[in-house]
């Protein structure tokens, strides 16, 4: 403290100094540091000076070790009784106050240490007061069922710190904002308007014994007004009224509010489990872009009400409210929370300063933002405390006079005008990253003159149907229309927008959205004038859009095992089986979504977009396995033996899958001998693992409120439908040895384990070599693959075009000639290049027709992969989207869809003339 106390003596002071040379005789000390601090501080602050005189003694020893100070002062607050704590409050009070005021200006505490003390204080404080105020209502028994031993835990009342003193950030002269709720399944039904009664007599007794003044001062200013409705609520309401009335009417300044809420006194555990409760009314579950708007409103509205508008003049400038005050920080880092914190769980702290840092590590801002932000913030709240600290007023006002403004200049060690200087050019700095990110845009631009017909509509949609929606679209109403009239095809595009705006269920919140992030509407643009199923698929999941701004959108594709990793992290954190089916649903739509426009911009082609599918889609089975499992297991116990696996056949076996294939699936278990399973409600071990895999068809394809994941076909295990959803391990060897027709064992060339049990899963792959190597020996997988194709050309006759799936030459008959090679040549190869490899390596077939076959596979299975990804899945249209078009030649280098159509017919028409030599020639 030395330094600045010798600094503090030199400053020039436009004020009489007696003052100080009292207080620091009073205190007894003639000379040194702290005695040169405590002097000057004095001559700063009359308040400071009162308190420095009054608690001389007390100061000598304490300065000592202050630190250990305080937690003496929050320590003897222990067993007193209401008329004793009242006056041992305010001395406490006075004491801390005295001491962080002197360990902040000597630069012993910072700023987080400072705030700490004064937060610590009234959470002591509290906790006290409740129960010196409970102890004789208990002891009269006022309160139905409780007891002298119910006092810690606040008789089932909690009190909610709110705004700076839930973050630990109570500045020094601050009142303190408190939401005081009871857990009413403490008290029977018939007992909780009496209980009741109590607590709301408590909390009024609780507000004046620490916010009346009396001789000896006061604690602290208390507000109650945060708590719900609070013109028409008691003080102190039920947790459940609480919530039904979050739930129902709460505001975004609301949740903002509870961002920084943590139960301080009282039952805090009931506090904990209620802020667990508000989570869903806090942290929304995708981006809630909607709340800028509202933060927005209620800065402007402030700033009308206080008067605060207008161009910046420091003097009596408004260090909270005013323009780049602490407020539009705080606005700024909880708007920025509300916003991602649903998604992001690790922006679910409480401290703007700590906020800002975890939005910057998490790259929702720039780091130089949150940096230069929290170096103003702290800047910004040393001059409130200084401000506070001169007369222990509740006051965020600079001083609107020179010499007062001198006065303060002094009290911090500064010049007045380098003072003024740097909180010019502080509060600009901090309007100016502040005030981008709440002014909304697009205002007063004109509408293109685009479309007339179809906009017209566009007011009876329902995402408009809200006044707040038909306000914010607006504002993007005139760049979305400029956009969609520079596509290639203007027509086409604002007709594909057009559809996507009339499946949307709701405006306000995309809107938002769109208004805070311009680059989507680009992207939007873009999808609706290139791929109208990517654009129908994002009307039906629009929250899918969060994920392009939640960071790594663009980055490199992570892996299976990575995606794996992330699914189950994600599933763990949900509360129950439907939350996990819900939160798998909404991260599969991302990644899907993900790879969609990846592929639309030319990020990556077809055939790694198919691989990208078919990770997706076995990252998922993967992860939700464990999750049907333990569902399983909390009912009926584990599973009886060793397990299961779960064998993905066909596109995904084979490791491709379309944009909206549907997956084909075999579960294989092995009882080991266990008759059944060990739990609450025992079944057979046939029976556990058909429900299993019901459970597990459930968790894909299911509707839930966040829709589905996958359709599943498990037509392909033995027996198809006749035969039992799960197959034992035994089973499935013995009918694959000795029933399986020659069309099952060629998809079983394809099958893969892809979940399950490791040890399970190595089994059933090496059972799968060992039985294609043995079936390479027999001698009708030729006659039988003719056979095949015959009833196909007959049920599914070719229409050659875009029609690529069936008839001769095309992707299914190509697909399952290569599956009859990889058999006989007793190759485990899965994707058809290699399994055609396989076959020109057996000798098989000539080099040359393997090349035909595969360039035909490869052709038609980019086409395919293009045409799902602009239809959504659907019939391929008829004429392409001009985007739609350019993609396509893109990927399959035509000089345009005439040549294209021609190329695939020719390249049917070769690869249908291979196959029909190899079935009819000796295959050698």
């Amino acid at each position: 403290m030395t330094d600045l106390a010798s600094r503090l003596r030199r400053a020039p002071r436009p004020f009489d100094t007696d003052r100080a040379h009292e207080a620091r005789a009073e205190c007894g000390w003639a000379s040194g540091g702290l005695a040169e601090l405590i002097g000057g501080t004095a001559g700063c602050s009359p308040f400071l000076a009162g308190l420095i005189g009054r608690e001389a003694a007390w100061l000598e020893a304490a300065c000592a070790d202050p630190e250990a100070a305080v937690e003496a002062e929050l320590a003897s607050f222990d067993g007193l009784d209401a008329a004793a704590l009242a006056p041992r409050l305010r001395q406490a009070k006075r004491r801390v106050a005295l001491i962080a005021a002197l360990a902040d200006l000597g630069g012993a505490w910072p700023l987080e240490e400072v705030t700490g003390s004064l937060t610590r204080l009234a959470d002591a404080g509290l906790q006290a007061g409740l129960r010196a105020l409970l102890a004789p209502q208990v002891a009269r028994g006022k309160l139905p069922g409780i007891t002298e031993a119910d006092l810690e835990t606040g008789a089932g009342m909690c009190v909610f710190a709110m705004g700076k003193m839930g973050a630990f950030e109570l500045n020094y002269s601050s009142d303190i904002d408190l939401i005081c709720l009871y857990d009413e399944t403490r008290y029977d039904e018939a007992d909780r308007h009496e209980a009741r009664a109590i607590l709301v007599r408590v909390t009024r007794q609780l507000a004046a014994l620490i916010g009346d003044l009396t001789g000896e001062g006061y604690v602290f200013r208390t507000d109650l007004r945060l708590r719900p409705d609070a013109a028409v609520t008691p003080v102190c309401l039920s947790m459940g009224a609480a919530e039904q009335y979050y739930e129902s009417v709460g505001r975004t300044w609301e949740r903002a509010a509870w961002i920084k809420a943590r139960p301080c006194a009282g039952d805090l555990a009931a506090g904990g489990q209620f802020v667990s409760t508000l989570r869903p009314f806090i942290w929304r579950r995708h981006l809630d872009f909607h709340a800028i708007r509202d933060a927005h409103d209620m800065r402007l509205k402030i700033r009308d009400h206080k008067g605060l508008g207008g161009a910046l003049n420091l003097m009596g400038h408004d260090m909270k409210l005013g323009r780049g005050g602490i407020r539009e920080i705080e606005f700024f880092t909880q708007t920025r929370q509300l916003i991602s914190g649903g998604r992001d769980a690790s922006l679910r702290v409480r401290g703007t300063v700590e906020g800002l840092e975890r939005l910057a590590q998490a790259g929702w801002i720039e780091a130089g933002v949150a940096e230069g932000l929290t170096t103003h913030y702290r800047a910004h709240r040393e001059v409130e405390h200084r401000v506070q600290m001169i007369a222990d007023q509740q006051t965020h006002m600079l001083p609107s006079t020179e010499e007062g403004f001198a006065r303060l200049a002094a009290f911090m060690d500064r010049d007045a005008a380098e003072l003024g200087a740097e909180l010019t050019e502080r509060l600009e700095a901090v309007h100016e990253l502040t005030e981008d990110f709440f002014a909304p845009g697009g205002a007063g631009e004109a509408v293109p003159d685009f479309g007339r017909e179809t906009t017209a509509r566009w007011p009876g949609y329902p995402a408009l149907r809200s006044d707040r929606a038909v306000e914010i679209f607006d504002r993007l109403r005139p760049e979305i229309l400029k956009m969609l009239s520079e596509a290639a095809r203007p027509d086409e595009a604002l007709a594909q927008f057009d559809a996507f705006l009339a499946g949307l269920p709701a405006g306000v919140q995309l809107f938002s959205l769109f208004e805070a992030n311009p680059q989507l509407t680009r992207l939007l643009v873009d999808i609706c004038a290139t791929a109208p199923g990517l654009a129908k698929y994002l009307s039906r999941n629009a929250g899918v859009l969060d994920a392009v701004i939640g960071g790594g959108f663009f980055a490199d594709w992570p892996g299976c095992e990575a995606l794996r990793s992330e699914l189950s992290d994600r599933l763990a954190r949900q509360p129950d089986h439907e939350a996990r089916l819900d939160a798998a649903r909404v991260w599969a739509k991302e990644i899907h979504f993900r790879i969609g426009v990846h592929h639309l911009r030319g990020l990556i082609d077809a055939d790694r977009a198919g691989q990208e599918y078919a990770e997706l889609a076995e990252a998922a089975v993967a992860a939700l396995v464990p999750v049907v499992i333990d569902d399983m297991a909390r009912r009926h116990g584990p599973p009886p033996g060793r397990g299961l696996t779960v064998l993905a056949m066909g596109s995904l076996g084979a490791g491709r899958l379309g944009s909206s294939s549907d997956l084909d699936l075999i579960v294989i278990y092995d009882a080991d001998g266990q008759d059944a399973s060990d739990g609450p409600r025992p079944l057979a071990a046939r029976a556990w693992y058909s429900r299993f895999t019901q459970g597990l068809i459930t968790a894909l394809s299911a509707p839930t409120s966040e829709g589905k994941l996958y359709e599943v076909d498990m037509r392909l295990r033995p027996s198809g439908r006749q035969g039992p959803v799960a197959t034992a391990l035994p089973a499935f060897r013995a009918y694959q040895q000795d029933e399986a027709w020659t069309w099952e064992h060629l998809a079983l060339t394809r099958a893969r384990p892809i979940a399950g049990e490791p040890a399970l899963r190595e089994e059933v792959e090496a059972f799968r070599r060992e039985l294609i190597a043995e079936k390479a020996r027999g001698t009708s997988v030729r006659d039988d693959l003719a056979a095949m194709r015959a009833r196909l050309a007959e049920a599914r006759p070719a229409q050659g075009g875009w029609a690529l799936r069936d008839g001769p030459g095309r992707l299914q008959d190509v697909e399952l000639f290569a599956q009859s090679l990889a058999l006989r040549a007793g190759s485990p190869a899965r994707e058809v290049p290699a399994q055609i490899a396989a076959g020109r390596e057996a000798g098989l077939i000539g080099e040359d027709a393997a090349a035909d076959l595969t360039e035909a596979a490869m052709l038609m299975r980019r086409v395919q992969c293009v045409i799902r990804l602009l239809t959504g899945g659907g019939a391929p249209p008829e004429r392409f989207a001009e985007g739609g078009e350019r993609l396509m030649l893109r990927e399959t280098g035509a000089e345009d869809l005439d040549a294209l159509r021609r190329a695939l017919d020719a390249r049917a028409e070769r690869a249908e003339a291979v196959i029909a030599q190899a079935l009819q020639g000796d295959g050698e």
